[in-house]
């Protein structure tokens, strides 16, 4: 595997100037797919380079004239929130044919473009290499065909690809996500939570059918975000007598009292005999057994379409930029690659190599060979299998180990939502470990005050998609109520601790280190889970809430934009949370497409402000209309929400007015989204684990006793992987006055933003995706990357 380059090097250095680049979406349409475009030809735009569409995929290439039109900066302004793609997809039989790629490729020729980018599925990319690879042939045949002239084969003698997979089925190995894919769970969950609540009033059940032919991603996901009591995927059918099974789990979840059953089938669901399991099948079969009412709603192509969710836009608008520097670092020898993320970082990986395992797992599953085509989908599905199979059948009592350990689950900070998935899933595991499980109300104070309570699997049931704190949940630190919390742990007989928080949690935790000197009751395993919307935890680059926030502030501004729809050149100044922390201003901007984002992290003076208002002036004397600044409501004290309006309004007076808004604890609120839901679902699943390791190594003459430093530990998403870190580790790390981490990652996302926005800044690439392999068993750590 490459190694990143570790001297910066700023793409200044890659020059597109000569080169013409084309984008193009091809095969189904994915959300999201707007949003690569424009950044495709922004960055294009920005580098030098000539920006074409293709209109209409590989159909437009073999027809040519007005289907192939150059881009300008304007015309992808106002479609980053657009769902579907403006340029258009179509299949094409005829680029199957030599003829068609032949006509394909004297079109190109035509314009001088040798990049193209492709955004599609793993038929659309297998194309696009064919074609690479007959391009100096078919450059041939022109010449003898007269069509071409002969120096043209030496000008334009490579063709380079870089892919982008655009695909709401989350199909393609090599990737944790695929573009669209989060935002067809957010269709699916809205309509989970739309019918949970009728189904309540009729206890009825609910038969989901969603899409995946030959994937069960969504799905998968889909049962693990709503807790959904049966799944049926293709990749791994249910074993024979699976229907009874099914009806004795339904029974049971209805004689706890539960009101409603939730079942969701994939589209291409099989029986181990590849018979398929339709909805109208499984519907059947509960009336037939059960005789409970039930009710089957198919989603169909609801999936596929709405607005792209911020993950989407944030996701497409880092793979169109690096395929832009991928395509300006090629040479002729470089093969065609795909860009992705792992975990939340860059890759690029060869293309072929990606398309003959998404083939392999279509193989494996052809010959039955299902735990092996689970195994090749990538470790992010099949810890989402494992962590589902966890938490949605319950073992009976005499199958559970009896561990006699006694777990304390707590919330400390404001709430967040995922929070209640985190809990359930803790809970869950616990009970699954054979821990005997307590919930705590209202954080160290309820602690204090003795709010402890043992709680039992179904009395979580329904949390995944309730949005705040169930629990209940307070800022207040331990230290205030140290010796009454050790008498609470004491009387309980709490051999370990799982918190659930944000800063205030990371406090806690060092606080409750400190005071092991003093009482043995804190003598041990504790664990946290990050969960705020800030994302300001030291030791994880994600927290769970955070992506749930990035929505409610991307769908707000995307309404206060259209707002101004037909109206008067506007500029609307927004002020998002988060502390002294810049997360959700500076990767909410990125995701409305915001002209500029005012941080903490990064100082503005005065000129600054005054740079930002001019390069706005000259953005409304185009066609563009609206202009969008974020800022954090810790920013500068001075240069507060009310200043940067009253600069904008009197600096643009007569070219355009201004207008403001606070978001303020909308930001908090809300369902989580499905990344929240299944991030937090899997990180705490995994930090129960860790927690029955440390109960069982830390076990000791009867008793559990830990005082190192590793047995207090951060569960965090570093990079790739989730990684427990001992809290005093992360102490050097902290900026414990304005409450963030020392270095954050997302910082180098914000010249992103800049360069979209149009202006001139320096962007440091050499964090950005090296060539790679596809990896079959990546570190046993990576199986916790962020894709859901």
């Amino acid at each position: 595997m490459a190694q990143p380059q570790s001297k910066k090097i700023f793409f200044e250095n890659l020059s597109g100037a000569g080169k013409a680049i084309a984008v193009l979406t091809s095969g189904g349409d994915a959300q999201g797919m707007n949003a690569a475009v424009r950044a495709v030809v922004r960055m294009g735009l920005y580098v030098g380079a000539k920006v074409y569409f293709i209109h209409e995929g590989y159909q437009g290439m073999v027809d040519g004239g007005e289907n192939i039109e150059e881009a300008s900066w304007e015309s992808v302004s106002s479609m980053l929130q657009v769902g579907g793609t403006v340029i258009g997809s179509a299949r094409c039989k005829e680029f199957r044919s030599h003829e068609g790629r032949l006509k394909a490729a004297h079109n190109l020729v035509q314009q001088g473009i040798t990049n193209l980018c492709v955004i599609g599925g793993d038929g659309s990319l297998t194309g696009a290499n064919l074609f690479r690879e007959e391009w100096s042939g078919l450059l041939t045949e022109l010449v003898e065909q007269g069509l071409i002239e002969a120096d043209a084969v030496q000008k334009y003698s490579a063709l380079h690809i870089v892919g982008m997979v655009g695909s709401i089925d989350n199909d393609f190995c090599g990737t944790d996500m695929t573009i669209g894919t989060d935002s067809a769970l957010h269709r699916i969950i809205e309509v989970v939570d739309a019918i949970m609540t009728t189904a309540q009033s009729h206890q009825r059940t609910f038969v989901l059918e969603v899409m995946g032919r030959h994937c069960g991603y969504l799905a998968l996901v889909s049962a693990l975000a709503c807790g959904a009591d049966w799944v049926l995927i293709p990749e791994m059918p249910p074993e024979d007598g699976w229907e009874d099974k099914m009806c004795q789990k339904l029974s049971a979840t209805r004689s706890r009292g539960t009101r409603l059953n939730i079942i969701i089938v994939a589209e291409g669901a099989i029986d181990r005999h590849g018979k398929p399991i339709t909805s109208g099948i499984v519907k059947d079969l509960v009336v037939k057994c059960l005789g409970f009412d039930t009710r089957v709603t198919i989603l169909g192509h609801v999936q596929r379409g709405g607005t792209p969710s911020a993950f989407d836009r944030i996701l497409a608008s880092r793979m169109g930029v690096e395929a832009v520097l991928a395509l300006l670092e090629t040479t002729a020898n470089t093969p065609a690659c795909v860009v992705s993320l792992c975990g939340n970082q860059s890759v690029r990986l060869p293309l072929m190599e990606c398309v003959q395992m998404t083939q392999e797992v279509q193989r494996a599953m052809d010959g039955k060979r299902f735990e092996e085509a689970v195994k090749l989908r990538g470790r992010s599905f099949e810890n989402n299998l494992k962590t589902y199979k966890l938490l949605a059948h319950r073992k009976p009592e005499s199958e559970l180990p009896i561990s006699n350990f006694n777990v304390a689950v707590l919330n400390v900070g404001a709430p967040s939502a995922g929070m209640n998935a985190a809990v359930r899933s803790a809970v869950r595991v616990g009970i699954s470990e054979g821990h005997k499980m307590f919930a705590v109300s209202d954080g160290f104070e309820g602690f204090s005050k003795g709010q402890i309570k043992e709680i039992k699997w179904a009395d979580v049931g329904g949390w995944t998609g309730q949005g705040g704190s169930l629990l209940g949940t307070k800022r207040t630190l331990p230290a205030k109520h140290v010796d009454k919390i050790a008498e609470q742990m004491r009387e309980h007989n709490i051999n370990a601790l799982l918190i659930v928080g944000g800063f205030e949690a990371f406090l806690s935790l060092l606080e409750l280190l400190t005071a092991r000197g003093k009482y043995d009751e804190f003598c041990v395993p504790m664990v946290m889970v990050p969960a705020t919307v800030s994302n300001n935890v030291p030791g994880s680059d994600l927290s769970i809430g955070a992506d749930t926030a990035l929505n409610a502030i991307t769908t707000t501004c995307d309404r206060i934009k259209q707002s101004a729809s037909g109206t008067k050149r506007r500029v609307f100044i927004i002020e998002t949370m988060g502390g002294y922390c810049g997360y959700l201003a500076s990767v909410g901007g990125l995701a409305a497409g915001a002209d500029a984002a005012y941080i903490y992290e990064e100082p503005f003076d005065i000129r600054d402000l005054q740079a930002n208002v001019e390069h706005l002036t000259e953005k409304m004397k185009t066609s563009i209309q609206r202009g969008l600044v974020l800022r954090n409501e810790n920013c500068n004290e001075n240069y507060t929400t009310d200043f940067i309006y009253q600069l904008y309004s009197e600096e643009g007076r007569g070219v355009f007015d201004s207008r403001k808004n606070v978001l303020g604890h909308m930001q908090q609120g809300g369902a989580p989204s499905p990344f929240d839901r299944n991030f937090g679902t899997k990180i705490s699943a995994k930090a129960m684990q860790w927690v029955t390791k440390k109960l069982v190594e830390t076990f000791r003459h009867g008793r559990v006793f830990a005082n190192t430093e590793d047995s207090c530990c951060l569960l965090g998403m570093r990079r790739r992987a989730l990684v427990f870190q001992p809290v005093v580790q992360l102490k050097g790390e902290t900026d414990f006055v304005h409450r963030i981490p020392k270095e954050q990652w997302w910082l180098k996302l914000r010249p992103l933003m800049k360069i979209l926005a149009k202006y001139k800044t320096s962007y440091d690439v050499s964090d950005s995706g090296q060539l790679e392999h596809v990896v079959r068993n990546r570190p046993k750590e990576s199986d916790a990357s962020v894709a859901m």
